[in-house]
């Protein structure tokens, strides 16, 4: 049984040297692996048909996109192919880390914290110019802001108010305590997605959806299954390299995905399914799982 095309797996990034002979098999020039393996990255078919339709772009969390760069991406892509980037974290950090990589910011507060004209003046154009066909939702990751929910909420608020509404947003907290009815009518007055997040110390996919009225509030649904449940990010990454192979399953995980897009598609929603290596050691490998659940019904 074929796939629902409103659905759509990919994982978080794509340049693995670790799924060589799973993914990839041709052979790229020295240095040009990174480069050039997105092309070979969305042809890759599983039971006769193609099995990522997006992909993550997890480095623009760093820094902007660059014009080079989306045209780069772009002359790789196929048509109808989406990328879901991170937006830059200068707009979702109250205040820099205390991280030797800021510099004289580190510990310091944020001026730009959910500032829509940076967002509009040095992230928005290039996907405007170069990378309208195959841009997917933004996602505005949060961490563990140290701003109260009441007051995060209204910030954000004012700040997806600011948003050109010809794109689609995403919306990932990492606070538990922001799920709940304000926050899922936010997101529903401006049509965003709540970014299910599986996640160290989040709650269980189901779960979310509950503390969500178990409604859905845009046009699109985004997932994110990134580490199993109440394990730090560096063990999972000491778990899951060199994310070639299954280390640990985690059926429920995969069963409460599962049941979030067939709501979603029952819905005529598309569904966003982006996969990390952390969750269960090689995100390929749980994308067909997950695929192969959602074709058997079970």
């Amino acid at each position: 049984m074929a796939l629902s095309p409103l659905i759509r797996f990919g994982t978080s990034t794509w340049a693995y040297e670790g799924w060589q002979g799973l993914v990839y098999h041709k052979a790229y020039p020295k240095g040009r692996f990174k480069k050039d393996c997105l092309a070979e990255y969305t042809h890759f078919e599983y039971n006769g048909a193609p099995l990522f339709r997006t992909v993550g772009l997890d480095a623009t969390f760093y820094r902007p996109a660059t014009d080079h760069q989306l045209a780069q991406y772009s002359q790789q892509l196929p048509p109808g192919f989406d990328m879901c980037s991170k937006v830059w974290e200068e707009l979702t950090i109250p205040q820099y880390p205390a991280l030797e990589r800021y510099g004289e910011k580190a510990g310091q507060s944020n001026a730009r914290f959910l500032d829509a004209r940076l967002f509009n003046k040095l992230v928005l154009p290039s996907y405007r110019q170069v990378f309208k066909d195959h841009t997917g939702p933004f996602i505005f990751e949060f961490q563990r802001t140290g701003i109260e929910p009441e007051e995060f909420l209204q910030r954000l608020d004012a700040f997806l108010g600011e948003l050109p509404t010809d794109f689609s947003y995403a919306v990932e907290v990492r606070n538990q305590r922001l799920l709940g009815p304000d926050y899922w009518r936010l997101l529903k007055a401006h049509a965003v997605s709540h970014v299910y997040n599986h996640w160290t110390y989040m709650p269980p996919l189901a779960e979310q959806h509950r503390k969500l009225s178990e409604e859905f509030t845009a046009p699109f649904v985004l997932f994110r299954l990134l580490t199993p449940l109440r394990i730090k990010y560096e063990t999972a990454v000491r778990m899951a390299e060199p994310y070639n192979k299954i280390n640990a399953p985690l059926p429920a995980m995969r069963a409460e995905a599962v049941t979030l897009v067939r709501q979603a598609v029952a819905e005529n929603r598309r569904a966003y399914v982006l996969v990390n290596n952390r969750a269960e050691g090689c995100a390929p490998l749980t994308i067909q799982a997950l695929a192969d659940q959602l074709r058997g019904g079970s």
